[in-house]
């Protein structure tokens, strides 16, 4: 492994950190808070460490590979959280260091779940920060790395293959960071229109980016106690459509924009992912309706804005959905694992990943009629490979292993059933709130220090897709040999 080009990437990493913390600073000091001090101090530490790393001297061989990249990326996130964490514990945000851990490595794998009851009493600079970390960890600091940094441009392609979301990540133009940028401009341009619309409806700059960060990245820390109960139906229709549209895949956003609507409106994951929400929010409307009555259109926004955060992983809340009824909340549980599409910042399992799967249960069907008959499984018209088909399969087992093992551990706790299988579905497919004792009105402050821990590493399973965490642990991986 290449030890030298390691240490360099993780110091530009720590540097690009430093910079996306310091709006913080001006926010907290405008809002009369006195966070500022914790991260200027946190900041001036990240500035010189990521120094000294970056310019670390090392051989000449510049080239990243796979196993360079998997190291990159493992470790880059566990450092981004660790010093991301610092100024929410030294502000006093929360009590202990493990907390706000937690809190940070929730916020940048899109989780939302949290450990802070009291979001209303929060320094605003906390409270942004805190929601920044959704929006960078939604489409990737490291992605974002590549995308600014184009020294780092030759073997870039093994990070973005580890980061990525989905069985199979690609370039969409010819060199690796042209494709960061091209899916950043996507990004940035949801982002830039979800506020322009919060602000015309009345909500705050500040209180808009803290929505918006949530939304785009898919992550669900909310500026407020109750989520985004207390703010207007419009706000909650708005938020809840680019919810969807921040769980469709972003390459797809580049056919649109190169005016290939055609394309863009075949996609075979794209119509399933529609027809997952629409078919949700339909059959849990008609629930609501027939259980407790009332306004059916407000039954229907009720969960439309429910179905496209549980789909999304976001995690926003307008009701508490724990006391909805069992087959709502069942449609709910089971749209945790769906998640939303593959390249998109949801998490979950992944749309395509449950089409194919479901394309080889027909498949079995089939040969037991025609068991000499071969018979491939095609997704748009291609034939999708073995090999892609097995890395789906092991990802489908190792992700209900983990779900199995997670919520007996968590089950030490001593809670209920349904409380500790939520909070590790939760927290696996990075979507934060679940049910019980982890509900949308409550938090995970009442776990030991030890599940923290163990769910921190369970959300960062869940956001880097298992492989890349596990690939980590493996001896191998540390080897000097190629």
């Amino acid at each position: 492994m290449n030890y030298g080009i390691v240490i360099k990437v993780l110091g530009s990493i720590l540097l690009i950190e430093a910079l996306l913390m310091s709006p913080s600073i001006f926010i907290s000091y405008a809002y009369g808070g006195d966070a500022h001090h914790p991260f200027i101090w946190t900041i001036v530490v990240m500035v010189i460490l990521g120094i000294l790393m970056a310019k670390l001297r090392r051989k000449n061989d510049h080239h990243i590979r796979a196993k360079d990249g998997i190291v990159i990326v493992a470790l880059g996130w566990v450092m981004i959280s660790l010093f991301g964490a610092i100024p929410l514990w030294t502000s006093g945000s929360v009590p202990t260091y493990i907390d706000a851990v937690f809190e940070i490595v929730s916020g940048f794998t899109t989780t939302g779940a949290s450990v802070i009851a009291n979001v209303d009493g929060l320094d605003k600079g906390i409270l942004f920060w805190r929601s920044m970390t959704h929006w960078i960890g939604g489409m990737g600091i490291l992605v974002f790395t590549l995308a600014i940094l184009p020294a780092l441009g030759v073997g870039s392609l093994q990070i973005f293959k580890a980061e990525s979301p989905g069985p199979v990540a690609g370039k969409i133009v010819p060199r690796m960071k042209d494709t960061a940028r091209v899916l950043y401009v996507s990004y940035i341009l949801l982002t830039a229109m979800q506020v322009l619309f919060l602000l015309l409806g009345g909500v705050t700059l500040l209180d808009a980016f803290v929505i918006t960060f949530g939304t785009v990245g898919t992550g669900g820390f909310g500026p407020r106690n109750d989520s985004l109960a207390s703010y207007s139906p419009y706000v909650q229709v708005v938020t809840g459509i680019f919810m969807v549209l921040s769980g469709v895949n972003f390459s797809l956003y580049f056919l649109f924009f190169r005016k290939k609507y055609k394309d863009f409106l075949q996609d075979r994951e794209l119509r399933l992912y529609l027809f997952f929400v629409g078919s949700s929010v339909v059959l849990i409307a008609w629930n609501l309706f027939m259980t407790f009555g009332g306004d059916a259109l407000v039954r229907l926004r009720e969960s439309f804005f429910q179905v496209s955060s549980i789909m999304t992983t976001t995690g926003f809340s307008t009701v508490d959905f724990d006391l909805w009824p069992t087959f709502s909340k069942m449609i709910l549980f089971f749209l945790m694992f769906v998640g939303g599409s593959a390249g998109s910042t949801a998490g979950g399992m992944k749309v395509i990943r449950i089409m194919i799967v479901l394309k080889l249960i027909k498949r079995e069907v089939s040969k037991i009629f025609h068991p000499r008959a071969l018979i491939p499984i095609k997704v748009g018209g291609k034939i999708v490979s073995n090999e892609i088909i097995a890395r789906i399969n092991s990802f489908t087992a190792i992700h209900l292993v983990i779900f199995v093992v997670g919520s007996l551990v968590v089950s030490l706790e001593g809670g209920t059933m349904e409380s500790s299988m939520s909070a590790v579905a939760a927290t696996l497919n990075n979507i934060g709130p679940g049910f019980g004792s982890v509900g949308p009105t409550l938090t995970f402050a009442h776990y030991s220090d030890f599940t923290k821990i163990f769910l921190s590493l369970v959300m960062l399973l869940g956001r880097l897709e298992h492989f890349t965490i596990i690939a980590l642990l493996v001896p191998k991986s540390w080897t000097k040999e190629s």
